[in-house]
């Protein structure tokens, strides 16, 4: 890793000679193709991976419970397994609460059926008196943009079967991971020099802390949000706004995309339950405002303050995530970049690429920035 190493002069220099010996045009295709293969791999392995990365950091947010639990002089695998068992409780009893109002949501949906029936023939009925386009050729564009969202439904339902095969691995992994934390740790340790002993101790500490700070902060921004919406639903008059709201916070952990079904799915509930635009309308007002805040009060504030990676590596590892693992990758970018800061800043060589992924300014003014660049 860089530096972490105390090598001589000697070797140092060696090392240097060695690495200079190879000109620019070969070491960047040798770069490029090294982080193709890399990408591959890990896109190729993202059954195996991605339930693994998710129990990881399950694990380190679950750790202190653990930890609580082994000082209290509890046997080391049944500390673990009431950890989990506590972590299972907590998800039933959202889905308990989630599962109570959609069954209520069941009770009208052949209402909301014949309403939605209702409202698609008087939609069809206007767009062929203002634009002239007959109900048939109306039908058949729906046809067609169906069959074009066929991928990506069958990549939706493979998704969820991938969900449920995480329900069953990633227990399994934070039970192995919190079991063998000794052996992993102590693997960390002696791959490097044992002078190197306390910067490891202060990499793991600190990539502990992120992780369990960025988790944390999610949860919290998540139930602010869930508040806020279903609050807005409410005095709306919006049917199932505590579902709805609970459902779009969810969603809202989902960047970009998630947003827009947070705001889609109230506003063609209430299209359904009611008899104006008015409210869908207030609905698309109030949400714009709660993203507002979200975005430039609470996250800063609660899970941005957690992570300090600037928006801008943000965005854009967050895209990268989702091309290689979708959803899924999309999450566990952040955690993962916010890792590897911490461990570009810990080493000497890397320190700037640390720098270029937070969010700290250069002490030096702009102008001065640009004229050492024109230098």
């Amino acid at each position: 890793m860089g530096h972490i190493y105390k090598s001589s002069n000697k070797s140092s220099s060696e090392a240097e000679d060695q690495e200079s010996a190879y000109p620019f045009y070969i070491k960047a295709p040798m770069i490029l193709i090294g982080l193709y293969l890399l990408f591959y791999i890990v896109a190729l392995l993202q059954d195996i991976l991605v339930p693994f990365a998710f129990a990881g950091l399950i694990a380190i947010l679950l750790n202190p419970v653990y930890t609580f639990l082994a000082n209290k002089k509890i046997n080391k695998i049944v500390a673990i397994a009431l950890t989990i068992l506590l972590a299972i409780l907590v998800v039933a009893a959202l889905l308990f609460f989630l599962s109570a109002q959609i069954a209520q949501f069941g009770e009208m949906l052949p209402q909301l059926q014949t309403k939605f029936l209702s409202l698609m023939h008087d939609a069809q009925e206007w767009i062929s008196t203002q634009f002239g386009m007959s109900e048939q050729k109306q039908a058949s564009m729906a046809k067609d943009a169906l069959n074009g969202s066929k991928a990506f439904v069958g990549k939706t339902l493979d998704t969820l079967m991938s969900m449920l095969t995480f329900m069953v691995l990633i227990p399994l992994y934070v039970f192995l991971l919190l079991f063998y934390k000794p052996l992993i740790l102590n693997f960390i340790f002696e791959v490097f020099e044992q002078d190197n002993s306390d910067q490891v101790a202060e990499i793991l500490q600190e990539t502990k802390g992120a992780v369990q700070s960025y988790i944390v902060g999610l949860m919290i921004e998540t139930s602010i949000i869930a508040v806020l919406n279903s609050g807005a639903l409410l005095i709306l008059g919006v049917k199932y706004a505590i579902l709805l709201g609970v459902i779009g916070a969810i969603m809202n952990l989902i960047p970009y995309i998630g947003g827009i079904i947070a705001i889609g799915l109230p506003v063609l509930m209430s299209l359904i339950t009611g008899d104006n635009l008015t409210t869908p309308l207030l609905i698309v007002g109030a949400y714009t405002l709660i993203q507002f805040a979200d975005n430039n009060i609470i996250v800063p504030r609660i899970v941005s303050s957690k992570v300090s990676v600037n928006a801008l590596i943000s965005i854009l590892i967050v895209l990268l995530g989702g091309n290689l693992w979708g959803v899924s990758g999309m999450f566990l970018s952040i955690p993962f970049v916010a890792v590897l800061k911490i461990i570009f800043d810990r080493i000497d060589g890397l320190k700037p690429w640390g720098k270029l992924l937070g969010d700290t300014m250069p002490t030096d003014s702009p102008q001065n920035v640009v004229n050492k660049a024109e230098m």
